[in-house]
Parts: structure tokens; C-alpha cells; sequence
């Protein structure tokens, strides 16, 4: 395997589905997804279908949304599954593999998310440090905590390299609700793609944790808060 890619392998099972294997791949160097799909693609994925109210791309420029053909193969794997089929997963990655039993749509909202961040989407540029240590099934508190020290250590590269930083949460705030709008009207591409729910209920999943770190940020990480008590203390 080349040192210069990253390799996630999503290995489904379950008692009346044949074991298979969903790989990713992304360039370590710009973390940005190998597409594993060709032209050309399904009416679905042109940037004028159902295109983001806040997509600043040109139809002209970029004929198709760069995350919806990043989704044509993610289809081909889960676009006939329902959505809460109990399925066995494994995530085999280069240093490490995790199991769990889970939902159909758990495992969608989990490829689901690491596609976004690595696609070359203007609003999700921000997730690539996420997808570097991309944790599959993260639940709302590991969510939550992973995204609010990427940004805040993000502040700390801005102000190591002279460029305005701030402590303050406002800015990743409206870096997700930009994610949620994406979410919106990516569900809708999805729903005239597939023809059972995994995927769609993926995407609904994926926005309930992106409102979830919106509704902890409005109320001061309050649910992680005590975590750092022991940084009150004078360091000895």
C-alpha cells in the first residue's frame, strides 16, 4: 500500500446480506477523496439539482456537486438497504480496526461523513483535520469534543502563522449551520437516487449531530465542561 493514501475499509455483514467491502481512499497530502466512481454520472449529482442555497460553485465551472459524485458509490453499496437493518461492521484502517453491531443507517451516516469532509466542497473544506482521524461512529459527545479542539487548535496554527484568530466559538458555529443547509438539501438529491431509506436516515443522522454541536456551542460546552477541571488547577 502507498504510503501516500489513507485507507478506510467499511466491511458490512449480516445474516441475510453477502460480507462486503466499502473502500475509501484519500490522498494523505490533501486529504481529498480518490474518487472511486467514473463518468459519466447520474442526473442526480448535476449542481443545479437540488443545489445548495448557499453554494458559492458555478455550474459552468463545476457542472456536478462534488460531494453527490462522491456519493455514487456509497448508493451502489446502501441505496437498497432499510434503514434500521441490523448489520455487523468492521472499520479496517492502516493502523487500527473497530467492530460494532449497529444500524444500516449508523454505517451510512459514518462513510457518509467522511466523504463529505474529504470531497472538495467549499463548506466542508474545514472537516479535513476530522478526516485525518476520522472516528467511525462517533457518537454526540465525541463529536462534539472532536470538533471543538480541531477549531480551537486551528486558532492556534492561525496565530502561530500571524493570521486574525479567536478564541471564540461564533465562527464554528456558523461553519455548521452552512453544514446543515448542505445536509438539507443533500437528502433530497438521496431520496430521488435510492429506493430504501439507509442513506437518507444517514444524512438525517449526520445533521442531528451537526445541530448537536450548534445547540452545545449556544450553551458553552456545557456537557463537556467538567472534563477540564483538573486545567483549573495551577500546573505544578
Amino acid at each position: 500500500m502507498s504510503e501516500d493514501i489513507l485507507h478506510f475499509t467499511y466491511r458490512l455483514n449480516a445474516e441475510d446480506y453477502d460480507s462486503t467491502d466499502f473502500l475509501i481512499e484519500v490522498d494523505k497530502q490533501s486529504m481529498t477523496l480518490i474518487s472511486a466512481a467514473p463518468p459519466p454520472y447520474p442526473f442526480w449529482t448535476e449542481l443545479i439539482y437540488q443545489q445548495c442555497r448557499n453554494c458559492p460553485l458555478n455550474p459552468e465551472q463545476t457542472p456536478h456537486c462534488p460531494v453527490a459524485i462522491n456519493l455514487v458509490s456509497l448508493l451502489d453499496l446502501c441505496g437498497h438497504l432499510v434503514s434500521h437493518k441490523q448489520m455487523t461492521v468492521e472499520v479496517i484502517t492502516d493502523r487500527r480496526t473497530i467492530r460494532a453491531d449497529t444500524t444500516a443507517q449508523h454505517i451510512a451516516s459514518s462513510i457518509l461523513g467522511l466523504i463529505m469532509a474529504t470531497s472538495p466542497c467549499p463548506h466542508t473544506e474545514f472537516l479535513k483535520p476530522m478526516a485525518r482521524f476520522h472516528l467511525p461512529l462517533a457518537d454526540q459527545t465525541e463529536t462534539i469534543y472532536r470538533v471543538t479542539t480541531m477549531f480551537l487548535l486551528a486558532q492556534y496554527f492561525r496565530q502561530k502563522d500571524k493570521l486574525p484568530y479567536s478564541l471564540e466559538l461564533d465562527e464554528l458555529l456558523a461553519l455548521y449551520q452552512n453544514l446543515q443547509v448542505i445536509n438539507l438539501h443533500l437528502s433530497q438529491r438521496l431520496k430521488t437516487a435510492i429506493s430504501e431509506d439507509a442513506a437518507v436516515n444517514g444524512v438525517i443522522l449526520l445533521d442531528l449531530l451537526s445541530k448537536s454541536v450548534s445547540w452545545s456551542i449556544e450553551d458553552g460546552l456545557e456537557e463537556i465542561h467538567h472534563l477540564f477541571d483538573g486545567y483549573r488547577k495551577p500546573f505544578q
